[in-house]
Order: C-alpha cells, then sequence, then structure tokens
C-alpha cells in the first residue's frame, strides 16, 4: 500500500510535535538519532513498473508521482532539495514499505520497496510470479542500507546539507505513517551520517523499537504475519496505506467491503506488562485473556514490557493478562494520541 509524504516536504524537517513529545519524555537527546533497520532493499524498474505494482498494493501508485488531492505537484521551493525527497509506500501483506526513484513521470520508472529482510526471497518470488511479461527488472539493492530518523529538540534542519550528500545518500523523507516515527533515509553502504545530517548519532535499535511499540507501529513480519494479518485490522487506513477509490488489487474486495460496513472489531494496539519480561519468553500469537479467562485477542511482538497485540476493541479497557512461563502476566492497552479522534456527534 502506498504511503504517501507531503509535498512540502523539504520544508518541514524540524521535529514535529508528535515527535519532540516522545523526545521530551527521555526518548533521546538534543541530536537527531539514526537508528540501522536491518531491512532489505529491493529495486523494481522498467517501464511498467508503476503498472505492475498497482494491481498488488493496496494504495493508488499512480499518488508516487502526485501532489495533494491527485493532482500535479506543486512546484518546489527549492529544487535540490526536494529532488532527493521520495514518496513512500506500504504493503501491508508482507510489510512492504516503497520509494520512488525516478525524478518525474518522463523517466523510466524506478522503485525501491522495502522488507523485512528474512522475507526478501519470498517477496522476489511473490513479485515475479505476477510478473508474467511485464517490462520490469526486480533485483536486491546490496549497496545500499536504510535508517530511521528520530529528530530531537536542536536537531535543526535536517534535510538542509541533504543536496551536499547525493553521492551518499538516495533518499531522505518524513515517515508519513505517523509524524511520531521521524524520518526515512536510505544511504550507500559505509555513507559517513554525520556529513548527511550533521550533529546526528547512532541510536540502539532497541530504542527504536521501544518507540515503535509505545506508537502501535507495525514493522515487519512479525508484527504483520504474511497471511495473517488484514489491513484494516492493522490500522494501515490511520498510516495513510489504503486507497478505497483506486480500483481492484488483490485482496481488495474484503477491506472495501469491511471498511465501507464501518464494522472493525480487532485491531493493532501498544500494551504495557506490568513487569519488564525475559526475552523470547512469550510466543508470538500467544493467547491475550481477560479477567473472566475470555480471549481478547493474540500477542505478536515485543521486548522488556512494552509490545504490540492484535485485541478485540470491546476488551481493552478490561483487565487483561497471558501466560508466560506457567505465570500469569498483567498487561494493559492503550490507544495510541496519534490516532484521529472520533468525530463528535
Amino acid at each position: 500500500m502506498l504511503v504517501r509524504a507531503g509535498a512540502a516536504a523539504a520544508t518541514t524537517t524540524t521535529a514535529a510535535p508528535g515527535v519532540r513529545r516522545w523526545w521530551r519524555r527521555g526518548g533521546g537527546s538534543g541530536a537527531a538519532a539514526c537508528f540501522p533497520l536491518g531491512r532489505a532493499l529491493l529495486a523494481v524498474r522498467g517501464a511498467e513498473a508503476a503498472i505492475f505494482l498497482q494491481g498488488l498494493l493496496t494504495n493508488d501508485v499512480a499518488r508516487l508521482g502526485a501532489g495533494g488531492g491527485g493532482g500535479p505537484a506543486p512546484p518546489p521551493k527549492d529544487i535540490e532539495g526536494l529532488e532527493h525527497v521520495q514518496r513512500r509506500a506500504t504493503e501491508l501483506v508482507r510489510g512492504v514499505t516503497f520509494f520512488r526513484l525516478h525524478e518525474s513521470p518522463e523517466e523510466e520508472p524506478h522503485i525501491l520497496l522495502e522488507c523485512d529482510s528474512g522475507v526478501l526471497d519470498a517477496i522476489q518470488k511473490h513479485l515475479k510470479l505476477y510478473k508474467i511479461r511485464r517490462k520490469v527488472n526486480i533485483a536486491p539493492c546490496l549497496d545500499l542500507s536504510l535508517w530511521a530518523v528520530i529528530p530531537g529538540e536542536q536537531a535543526g534542519d535536517i534535510a538542509s546539507s541533504f543536496p551536499k550528500c547525493a553521492g551518499q545518500a538516495l533518499v531522505l523523507t518524513p515517515d508519513p505513517r505517523t509524524e511520531v516515527m521521524g524520518w526515512r533515509l536510505i544511504t550507500k553502504k559505509g555513507a559517513n551520517l554525520s556529513e548527511i545530517i550533521p550533529g546526528s548519532q547512532i541510536g540502539n535499535i532497541q530504542d527504536y523499537h521501544r518507540h515503535r511499540y509505545k506508537q502501535g507501529i507495525p514493522e515487519g513480519v512479525k508484527d504483520l504475519p504474511p497471511g495473517v494479518a488484514l489491513p484494516l485490522e492493522s490500522n494501515l487506513a490511520y498510516m495513510n496505506g489504503i486507497s478505497f477509490t483506486k480500483g481492484c488489487y488483490i485482496g481488495q474486495e474484503l477491506t472495501a467491503r469491511t471498511h465501507h460496513m464501518g464494522v472493525i472489531r480487532k485491531r493493532l494496539l501498544p500494551i504495557c506488562f506490568s513487569t519488564p519480561l525475559p526475552k523470547n519468553s512469550i510466543p508470538e500469537g500467544a493467547e491475550i485473556l481477560t479477567e473472566s479467562g475470555k480471549s481478547a485477542g493474540k500477542f505478536r511482538a515485543g521486548g522488556d514490557e512494552l509490545g504490540i497485540a492484535l485485541l478485540r476493541l470491546a476488551n481493552i479497557n478490561e483487565p487483561l493478562c497471558l501466560n508466560a512461563a506457567g505465570e500469569k502476566v498483567k498487561l494493559t492497552a492503550s490507544i495510541p494520541e496519534w490516532w484521529p479522534k472520533p468525530a463528535s456527534k
């Protein structure tokens, strides 16, 4: 599915309010923190690349080259700064994100897909299954690295030095899933991050995952199990990840019907345990129970006292627990602040 960054991405480069709130609560220091994600990148390139992906993704690939409202993007104020700020997209079923590298509709489409490194081969096989005779080349990008960038209070203008470092970095864009997730950066392997983002520091990847769990943001196959995760239950509509007007794609009928019925009984939510848990002490898919022993949902992933789970919305305000290493552990669920607020009646 496509997650689209705003047209003014290059001008909105300081820490967004949601990020600043997290930073003040002890999430980081004044400088920008860069987290090495260790995820794989796959290039889809060729005259029919966009058409090919259009039938496989939950969002409208045509929006990769469009401004707000589906029309042409407005002229950039800073052509050097904007020409490298790319659109991005996310495909739910296997937790894939993608970035546009071509800079105009006249160029040959060149799209990078970001995915869980553990399913890179499966993604390639999946794409080639539907390629048939399309004029598309699909190949892994082993010379590139992917980073998450969380700006601090004193991070300044993150994108200001980006045009000078085009030889080291290909993409720098705000993460459009939600402002609290900062930026995405793609560099050449071995690139000097302090030149691309002056004053930045390499962060501990566990801090990134803790931040992600606090916000209830799924990423990768543990959070979005292939063949199990559904787009609306995984909150992809909240993260600019689904088009309800683009037309047909694989799985479109179920997603559209559920959306128009307006009934979503389960959602991915952040959870907090009453005590930190040993690593890997909870199996993926472990049952979460109410106080009366009724099933309330399933655990997806987590670390220490934080995690993410698929829960029945009817049970999220009740006392919940699960069994870990033979012991009953209490937990609470919460609604993320970044979720859209319900319309007042």
